[in-house]
């Protein structure tokens, strides 16, 4: 598993499927515990993420870390990643584009790690993941499409701009291991969301 994970790494790192390879310092693997319960899925790597090539070590990675403490959770116990892994210019949104270049990784990412619950942060990931929107009417919701549970919050990076977010990002991450807890011991959970294809 964790030498599937290495190769998908070494072809994100060296990827020039799209525009974004020619302005990117560094591409933006996934990191974490491949044998996490969960994956946490953001947008694209911002300033800091480009310059170090890992994922959500910036402002929003200190404010999903300090979420997970609070829940009481160690960064290294879960994987996170992005949808796009080479940060967009000016952090502008990624194109829908260059999210459909890169979806594979994550494809691949999901189907090595097999995660519980895929906790999809922000707009961007929702709408690539689930094709929804206005993540904040929807979030704190379980949701399952294909047999793959996720669950939905605010993106970490909303937080630095809306205080009140802090709380309901701490919440939701409570919730979300309240509710792998409750997968791992076998119990039913309530399902919020069902997508039916």
């Amino acid at each position: 598993m964790k030498q599937k994970l290495e190769s998908i790494k070494q072809n994100v790192i060296e990827c020039t499927k799209c525009e974004l390879c020619k302005t990117r310092t560094n591409s933006v693997p996934g990191k974490g515990n491949f044998k996490s319960d969960v994956i946490f899925v953001g947008e694209a790597p911002g300033k800091n993420e480009d310059k170090n090539g890992e994922p959500f070590i910036g402002v929003a990675g200190k404010k999903l870390s300090a979420a997970l403490e609070g829940a009481g959770i160690l960064r290294e116990q879960v994987y996170i990643t992005n949808i796009v892994k080479c940060r967009p210019p000016k952090n502008r949104v990624p194109t829908t584009i260059e999210r459909e270049t890169c979806q594979d990784y994550l494809k691949q990412e999901i189907s090595i790690i097999k995660p519980k619950i895929i906790c999809v942060l922000g707009n961007t990931a929702f709408n690539s993941l689930l094709g929804g929107s206005e993540i904040t009417k929807f979030r704190g919701k379980l949701v399952r499409k294909d047999n793959q549970l996720y669950f939905l919050t605010v993106h970490p990076a909303a937080t630095i701009y809306n205080q009140e977010l802090i709380k309901v990002l701490g919440k939701d991450i409570v919730k979300l291991f309240d509710l792998v807890t409750e997968l791992k011991n076998k119990k039913k959970v309530k399902i919020d969301i069902e997508y039916t294809t």
